[in-house]
């Protein structure tokens, strides 16, 4: 098996049985997406992701609101 010796990072999906091992420069350029990316995210994408955050609370939520309208709606319906 060769080994390629270049200067570019360069990723491996699978470690070969032996524990997986970073190089300095993929550390780097890692480093460098992961800031690009924080400066690229404008305050669209922060109310985005708050839309999405309060999105995933209610979707939890709606089977028990359906089901106490219901149930309330039901109540007033028997009563009258």
């Amino acid at each position: 098996m060769t080994q390629k010796l270049s200067h570019h990072p360069s990723w491996e999906t699978s470690s070969f049985g032996h524990p997986a091992e970073e190089s300095s420069i993929e550390r780097a350029a890692l480093s460098n997406h992961l800031n690009m990316c924080a400066a690229l995210r404008g305050p669209l994408q922060i109310l985005h992701s708050a839309f999405d955050t309060v999105q995933g609370m209610l979707a939890g939520r709606v089977i028990t609101s359906v089901l106490l309208v219901l149930t309330v709606t039901g109540g007033v319906w028997l009563l009258r």
